[in-house]
């Protein structure tokens, strides 16, 4: 996208970009997504004002202005959920460039965010979870490559990972500790323990895997065929063939074993606080959905029990 910016804007933005990634640490995708967003509201704003827009002409922002990029983004198709992530992404880098101009961002930061329904996880039952783990185990030809995937299930399940932080343990971690430190979004680090069912899982994959995982602790624990890292699309085809086995729906991804890990771990009386800081969410609203989840299955069940006349 040719942005027509000052090159002092055209600075900013690049500057702001490198400190998510190289000082807040924020993941290649997510500075992707900043970039994207940040720069189709300078976009507009260049449109807008029909010249070359500099840091002057952001400091003078109005509400008037917001509402216009927001109209705007609303007729080329946006939904409410994505506008409110382009606005949060606006609004921060408004903020971190306010704070080295000198202006107030008060027009920028007072802008609301549009309401949206938010979705729920949608986790399996403890009983699916664990099918999907068996069926993933006998699924492949080859024995290794079914505990692989077994053992991926397992701690995603087991340990609540996202699929790229099971994917990002190396040969340091085997044989799988009783203890990980886990470096997830946003190069925020958490401790997680394993379960022994983990570990056995693990074990068992190492134990078969043709590759040399022990000789090279700084590659990773999960190989593809050829022996490289495994690629996640392959553990997401290998989740929907599993599901398509069992009948389970196309919410049953990867990721649906982490969510199953916290939902169950609440309904069992985890605390919430330590199921977020089991997950490695930033904010405990986050990990509030959870509770959401429980409730609409006990009054699930409770409707099943009692139903109305």
């Amino acid at each position: 996208m040719a942005l027509a910016l000052s090159p002092a804007l055209r600075d900013a933005l690049a500057r702001w970009l490198a400190q998510l990634a190289g000082v807040d640490g924020a993941a290649a995708n997510t500075v992707t997504a900043y970039r994207s967003d940040v720069a189709g509201w300078l976009d507009f704003l260049s449109r807008h004002e029909g010249d070359t827009l500099g840091s002057a002409r952001l400091a003078k922002l109005t509400q008037r202005d917001m509402r216009a990029w927001m109209a705007h983004e609303r007729a080329r198709g946006c939904v409410a959920r994505s506008l409110a992530r382009k606005l949060s992404a606006v609004k921060r880098f408004t903020r971190w460039l306010a704070d080295r101009e000198g202006f107030d961002p008060s027009a920028v930061l007072a802008a609301r965010s549009p309401k949206f329904q938010r979705k729920l996880p949608r986790p399996l039952s403890e009983d699916a979870a664990r099918d999907v783990i068996d069926q993933m185990a006998s699924l492949p030809r080859q024995d290794w490559i079914a505990a692989r995937d077994a053992a991926i299930a397992t701690v995603l399940y087991g340990c609540g990972l996202r699929i790229s932080e099971a994917l990002g343990l190396t040969g340091a971690d085997s044989p799988l500790p009783e203890i990980l430190n886990i470096r997830g979004k946003g190069g925020k680090e958490r401790i997680v323990p394993t379960l022994p069912v983990a570990r056995a899982a693990v074990a068992r994959y190492v134990a078969l895997c043709p590759h040399p995982i022990a000789e090279a602790p700084g590659s990773a624990l999960f190989r593809g065929h050829r022996g490289g890292p495994l690629n996640p699309r392959l553990v997401a085809r290998a989740m929907e063939r599993a599901r398509l086995g069992l009948g389970l729906p196309a919410t049953a991804t990867p990721h649906a074993m982490r969510h199953s890990f916290a939902t169950h771990l609440l309904a069992a009386g985890g605390d919430l606080r330590a199921i977020q800081e089991l997950l490695g969410h930033a904010s405990l609203s986050t990990t509030q959905a959870y509770t959401a989840v429980d409730t609409a299955r006990l009054m699930y069940i409770y409707e099943k029990a009692h139903p109305r006349a």
